[in-house]
């Protein structure tokens, strides 16, 4: 029997769900968290072999031990994984520590999870990248500034989705960012582009091939969703362009990745811009070697009448999947700021789209930031009733 062990499986919430699955195929599946074991759920517990609770999941040392427990009680340790982007460098040190083989070693971080390392890949896979500076000094950024012309985006090298990332207009709030940004931090600075996010979602098996794909549209900058506390939307996509699959295959063959779910991010371009291409094409955003965050796993269910968990899984236990995929529709997500006027309330909202509606529910507060506070997620089939649904779920009285 195999020995799995999930890092933090209580969180996100939905991810009991690939334990589940693992457990199903025949895994020894073994959790390691912070969460007291009588708080964690039915479902979770239900879901796991065994659960080793730590004080702190911030605490290498302590989550080391954990493993080392587990190694010693059950044998050697065949997959490590929390399928989340904050542990994602710890995960690999930790199977590097316990010669775990199944997936990224501490030595293939730097490539997968700093953004200017990211780019020489994507390169490598044809798709062009926005031009950078590492941040230095005043001087140099206003000199990268001049060269390839306000706004500019400054973000953290090595960061998890859009924390401390600024949108810079001109030479005083150039000078305002280097009073704000973090000191001992590393910054990569670049040409802002005007595109929307699309992205490739898929499930990879050991050969580097994938095993299901699908991808999703972000018409809102993320960035400026939690800069201005704004509203949140962003949709599965009915059917994956073309392009978008050759370059997200591209992309998985320039990184080497294997026996993994992953989101890879590109702007689709909203205008020609000099440089990286005409109005449409893609542009290299950032890779991500998990799957898209929060509940997106289950909108990609309800979009494609499919279970990724159990593809996921299926992938981990026998590199191969019979789970079908089923009729295929758009999955649109609205996340809502509270303290808003909106035109429809909740009991509004439920009448008109009840039909459509597949969750409506309260975002944890930790991922606020980036989603709102009230999320609904619906299905349509085409793309005019889910511009229908945005309208009037975010439509706020004059």
């Amino acid at each position: 029997m195999k020995n799995f062990i999930f890092i933090s499986p209580n969180f996100p919430a939905n991810y009991w769900q690939f334990c589940r699955e693992l457990k199903k195929n025949g895994l020894n599946v073994l959790g390691i968290g912070d969460q007291p074991y009588n708080e964690l759920t039915n479902d979770l517990k239900d879901s796991l072999n065994e659960y080793y609770k730590v004080s702190n999941l911030e605490n290498d040392d302590e989550v080391y031990r954990a493993v080392a427990f587990l190694a010693y009680k059950h044998g050697r340790i065949d997959w490590l994984e929390s399928n989340n982007e904050y542990w994602l460098e710890r995960d690999a040190r930790l199977r590097t520590d316990f010669n775990i083989t199944t997936g990224f070693r501490a030595e293939d971080i730097p490539r997968i999870k700093f953004k200017s390392k990211m780019k020489e890949f994507y390169r490598k896979a044809g798709i062009p990248v926005a031009r950078y500076h590492m941040v230095d000094n005043l001087e140099n950024c206003r000199a990268f500034a001049q060269e390839v012309g306000y706004p500019v985006v400054a973000k953290p090298d090595n960061g998890v989705g859009a924390s401390h990332t600024f949108k810079i207009e001109n030479d005083e709030q150039m000078k305002r960012y280097f009073e704000l940004k973090w000191p001992n931090t590393v910054y990569i600075m670049e040409e802002f582009v005007n595109g929307e996010v699309n992205s490739y979602d898929a499930i990879i098996d050991s050969n580097g091939e994938p095993m299901f794909e699908t991808g999703n549209v972000t018409p809102m900058s993320i960035m400026d969703i939690v800069n201005n506390s704004d509203n949140s939307i962003f949709y599965i996509l009915k059917n994956l362009p073309e392009d978008t699959r050759v370059a997200g295959r591209a992309t998985v063959k320039s990184f080497g990745v294997k026996s993994r779910f992953v989101h890879f991010e590109f702007f689709r371009l909203l205008k020609d811009q000099e440089g990286l291409g005409k109005k449409g094409d893609l542009v290299a955003l950032e890779v991500n070697m998990r799957p898209s965050g929060g509940v997106t796993p289950d909108m990609i269910d309800f979009a494609h009448s499919t279970d990724v968990y159990k593809i996921w899984a299926d992938m981990v236990a026998f590199d191969r999947s019979t789970m079908p995929v089923g009729e295929h529709a758009y999955c649109a997500f609205a996340g809502r700021r509270d303290g808003k006027d909106f035109a429809l309330n909740h009991a509004d909202i439920m009448t008109k789209y009840g039909a459509q509606m597949k969750m409506a529910e309260r975002i944890p507060d930790v991922l606020s930031g980036a989603m709102g506070n009230q999320m609904y997620i619906a299905i349509f089939n085409s793309q005019k009733e889910m511009d229908a649904f945005y309208e009037d779920i975010l439509k706020c009285n004059e």
